[in-house]
């Protein structure tokens, strides 16, 4: 055991002199400690924020998704996509065609998303557990085409749920320029009926945006025979998500994109990284403030241990022993209130989790009721060695200020 490091423990849990340097040495590790439990507290809700929202999204997009990196449409039927269909790791393999286009209902109208959909879509998502309605999940057959929208476009329409009049959705003729005289020459029009279902993800994206309908009627209302926007797969159990991905872009080549779910919502946590990042920035920054209390304590320390020191000094100890022994008091300190804040930080996480002890408030108008928390090893360990160097770094200068001007 290091000499300074074994002087300065001693230093840190012996009684002293003066009782106000102790009760100054326990508010400096108190200080750390609260600072710890709110980062903690606040990087796992922020993670308990992100896997909520990652799992809306996983009931509506799918595991890997296949796009053209140049154009909105591809033909399904490239050989090199025939190579990932025949791959054993995929064990459903859709095609959907989407673009937007205006829906109006009665004197109502907004533009949303027609999402054309195959027969084996239902396979793919947990669609099931997103459905509120009486009706079957039955998006055409030989009389009509039907609809599925999402529950806030339902609401801007005030159609409901099983309207008696049919959508009308307009969509621009490919290659054909609108003539403001007449617009309707270049356009298509189409019309899908109640299917007695609409669709609920909690996410405004596409509650507020997405009408599901068959593939086929998209295909004629955007007017892309045989072509689709994007393929989407589920894979098999037993399958390595990444591998597979890396395995299947290879074989689909530049032409095309193949994204996780993760990739395909960038956008949505990419910000929430953003957040999490600057949420991180301020605690350290409030950190920082806190660490100012071990220098005050340190300083308190140095002026109790004088005699101590020129004792030290009688026996052989030079400068640098002296300011490594006060170093290591405050580096103790840190680690004291690190340990006890991530220890309070887990509990606090683990009664929310349990409990759902802090509520969010506002009558069920939210889609949980409590917030969320999830806690990683990895923020914990970033936790761990922000506290400890953040405050070694601190005193490490007033430190050496002191016991060169003190001692």
């Amino acid at each position: 055991m290091p000499l300074a490091y074994y002087i300065a423990r001693r230093y840190l849990f012996a009684p002293k002199k003066h009782r106000a340097v102790n009760v100054i040495s326990a508010l400096s590790a108190c200080g750390v400690a609260l600072a710890t439990v709110a980062l903690v507290c606040t990087l796992s809700v922020f993670n308990g924020f992100q896997e909520m929202v990652a799992g809306f999204f996983t009931a509506f997009d799918p595991e890997l998704k296949i796009t053209a990196r140049q154009g909105k449409t591809f033909l399904p039927a490239d050989s090199c996509l025939e190579a990932v269909r025949r791959l054993p790791e995929v064990a459903v393999w859709s095609e959907t065609l989407e673009e937007n286009a205006l829906l109006k209902y009665k004197d109502r109208q907004t533009v949303a998303v027609v999402k054309g959909v195959d027969e084996r879509f239902e396979q793919l998502a947990s669609i099931d557990s997103l459905l509120l309605g009486a009706g079957q999940f039955v998006l055409q057959d030989s009389v009509a085409a039907y609809a599925v929208p999402g529950v806030e476009l339902m609401s801007s329409l005030g159609c409901g749920i099983s309207f008696v009049d049919p959508l009308e959705v307009y969509a621009p003729r490919p290659g054909i320029r609108i003539n403001p005289a007449n617009p309707a020459l270049g356009l298509h029009k189409g019309y899908l009926h109640a299917s007695g279902l609409i669709f609920i993800v909690n996410q405004e994206e596409y509650d507020g945006r997405y009408v599901l309908t068959s593939l086929d009627f998209a295909r004629r209302l955007f007017g892309q025979a045989g072509k689709v926007s994007a393929i989407e797969l589920r894979l098999t159990p037993d399958a390595d998500l990444r591998a597979t991905q890396q395995r299947i872009q290879a074989l689909a080549g530049p032409r095309f994109r193949v994204e996780n779910r993760y990739e395909q919502q960038a956008d949505v946590f990419r910000i929430m990284e953003i957040e999490k990042l600057i949420s991180y920035l301020f605690l350290t920054f409030i950190l920082v403030v806190a660490c100012f209390n071990v220098v005050g304590s340190l300083s308190m320390l140095i002026l109790e241990k004088r005699d101590d020191v020129q004792t030290l000094r009688s026996l052989g100890a030079d400068n640098r022993l002296i300011r490594r022994i006060f170093w290591c008091e405050g580096g103790l300190i840190a680690v004291c209130g690190a340990v006890a804040g991530i220890g309070i930080g887990w509990l606090l996480c683990g009664l929310q989790q349990q409990f759902g002890l802090i509520t969010l408030g506002g009558s069920g108008q939210f889609v949980t009721d409590a917030y969320p928390v999830s806690v990683h090893v990895a923020d914990v360990a970033l936790v761990f060695v922000t506290v400890v160097a953040v405050s070694c770094l601190s005193v490490w200068w007033p430190v050496r200020y002191l016991s060169r001007r003190l001692l």
